[in-house]
Formats: C-alpha cells, sequence, structure tokens
C-alpha cells in the first residue's frame, strides 16, 4: 500500500530540516516535488526544488482538474503560487511505495480528501514557542535583509493555523518534539519504517 508521510510544523520548528535530513537518510522515500510560479531562485534546480511554471501554465493545468491542493500568497512581486499536481509523481499511492512531503494543514486536509482516507500519514513537528521565536529571530538576523515584520506576521498567523482546535479537527494527534534534533528524526524514522496500516480509515 502506497503511503504518503507528510509533514507539517510551526515556522521554525525545524519542518524543512527533518524533511531534507529524512530523504537524504531514507532513500526508500520517494520525494513529491511541488510547482510554484515564482521565479526560480539563485541555486535552485528546476525538477529538484520545485517545477516552475508561469500563471498560463498554472490555469491550463487547473482547467484540466490536474491540481491536488494549492496555496497562493500575494507578495510584493505579485500573487505566488505553490501546489501539488496529479502528474504520475504518486501513481503507485495504492502500492507499496512511501513517499515523504511537507505542508500545511490545508495542504494535507487537501491530498486526504483527493486520495481518500488511509493514505496519509501525519508527522507533525512540534517546538516551543519561546524557542521557536528565538531561533526564527537568529536566522532572520543573519539575513543580509532581515524583514522582522514578516517573521512576526508568520509567528502569529502560525497560532491560528495550527491551533489545537485545527489540529484536532485534522486528526493530528501524535506530535514529534524538535528540542533535539537528531532524537526526533530517529522518531520520525523510527515511525516510517514501524508503519504498518491505515490509521486514518474508518472501521466497516
Amino acid at each position: 500500500m502506497g503511503t504518503v508521510f507528510y509533514i507539517m510544523g510551526k515556522s521554525s520548528s525545524g519542518k524543512d530540516t527533518i524533511y531534507r535530513r529524512l530523504l537524504a537518510q531514507m532513500p526508500q522515500l520517494k520525494r513529491v516535488v511541488l510547482y510554484t510560479t515564482r521565479p526560480i531562485r539563485s541555486g535552485e534546480e528546476d525538477g529538484k526544488d520545485y517545477f516552475f511554471v508561469d500563471e498560463d501554465r498554472y490555469l491550463e493545468m487547473k482547467k484540466d482538474g490536474a491540481i491536488i491542493e494549492e496555496r497562493a500568497y500575494n507578495t510584493v512581486h505579485g500573487i505566488w503560487r505553490y501546489f501539488t499536481a496529479d502528474d504520475g509523481q504518486l501513481e503507485d499511492i495504492g502500492g507499496d511505495s512511501k513517499y515523504l512531503m511537507v505542508g500545511t494543514i490545508d495542504s494535507y486536509l487537501a491530498m486526504k480528501e483527493h486520495f481518500g482516507p488511509g493514505y496519509l500519514v501525519p508527522l507533525y513537528i512540534e517546538l516551543d514557542d519561546g524557542e521557536r521565536l528565538a531561533r526564527a529571530l537568529k536566522r532572520e538576523r543573519e539575513q543580509e535583509n532581515p524583514k522582522y515584520r514578516e517573521l512576526c506576521r508568520r509567528y502569529l498567523a502560525d497560532s491560528e493555523d495550527f491551533s489545537e482546535e485545527r489540529l484536532r479537527l485534522a486528526g493530528i494527534t501524535k506530535r514529534f518534539c524538535n528540542e533535539d534534533l537528531e532524537h526526533c528524526l530517529k522518531l520520525c524514522m523510527g515511525e516510517i519504517d514501524g508503519y504498518k496500516g491505515k490509521p486514518d480509515k474508518p472501521d466497516k
């Protein structure tokens, strides 16, 4: 049975680092590449970091019903979209493959609705809010042009996006604390290696 292990967490919880480390340490996991309409950045590779497409291609894929889930952000450069497409990357969803993705509660729920119950396993990365803020501030200070207002906006938005009520409604009960990265990785790897069933599949 194909399974998608879906990493989620508030900003600066370390979810992106854990995502990269899991892919590097567990070669059996298949990476699902997302699409975006934002410009490619220095050091990024098309087809590896994202599939970079323009607005026309996005609209064409949407018209064809090829978009599973999408998010849009209104930036100073215009609207940038990020989305998951039904493009064959998840063709073994009913087989034995194990996939790894990272996203939000909304994208997780959209994926779950698209494929049906039982194929997605949430890996919710958790970290104390004070520690998250400290890490975020340290990272922002290291940037050439720190964006402190955006940092604060994301921090406050996370309180709503990942509220206890939303986590409960999404059926996310298990948490992986990232106070110690190596320990958190070990727990996540154990969850993936030991997964046998369909925890969110309703009983008949």
